[in-house]
């Protein structure tokens, strides 16, 4: 499966890369030019086929990823934890929900294209999803990087969804955060912890 607003066009580029194999192998003066044109048009479309990838995913216990990747920042920051994930090209870019929540807001901020590892990412051009769930407030930041410039949403204000439901993505890499209330919640990963959006258990709730 892949992610909704990206099928049209992996479908229409399919579609032209059929037509193209298939007049260069049928046209023999269009046959080296052709097929090596469709070979590297093809490689282009695979590229764009597995970033835009969105398996279906299981949610796990507690509080869940919102992003694929590697957990770069486990931190208390006035009463709340941050939990950020840093995602690679070649990871899963559809971010989701990491509880039941309704969204409250979704603003955008920032300046600035620094590396989504550096300290000062934090004041990068991001968006932030302001959720209400059973626990209190809970936020979810996309990030952009230096690459990672586009922001997409899935969900709008007033949207009830459950934990694992698709929320945005971000194209070609950068950092989502997750901000919990510290009195709710304990991490259950460190830097360097590999996790799947949706799937793998990031907090678990205070006993």
């Amino acid at each position: 499966m892949f992610v909704r607003p990206a099928r049209p066009y992996l479908a229409g580029g399919a579609a032209g890369l059929v037509v193209l194999w298939v007049v260069s192998a049928a046209i023999h003066g269009l046959f080296i030019p052709g097929i090596a044109a469709a070979a590297v048009l093809t490689a282009v479309w695979g590229f764009f086929a597995i970033f835009f990838r969105d398996p279906e995913r299981t949610p796990g216990d507690g509080v869940v990823s919102a992003a694929d990747g590697r957990v770069k920042i486990v931190a208390e920051e006035e009463g709340r934890w941050r939990i950020a994930v840093f995602m690679n090209v070649t990871d899963v870019h559809v971010n989701r929900f990491p509880l039941d929540a309704e969204v409250v807001s979704i603003d955008d901020s920032g300046e600035g294209f620094r590396p989504a590892y550096a300290p000062d990412a934090t004041h990068n051009v991001q968006r932030r999803y302001r959720l209400n769930t059973r626990y209190g407030r809970v936020e979810v930041i996309q990030m952009t990087g230096i690459v990672a410039r586009r922001l997409v949403s899935l969900v709008r204000p007033s949207e009830d969804h459950f934990k694992g439901d698709r929320l945005g993505m971000i194209l070609l890499g950068s950092r989502v955060d997750v901000l919990l209330p510290v009195g709710a919640f304990r991490p259950a990963v460190k830097p360097g912890d590999r996790v799947w959006a949706g799937r793998s258990t990031v907090a678990v709730e205070r006993s």
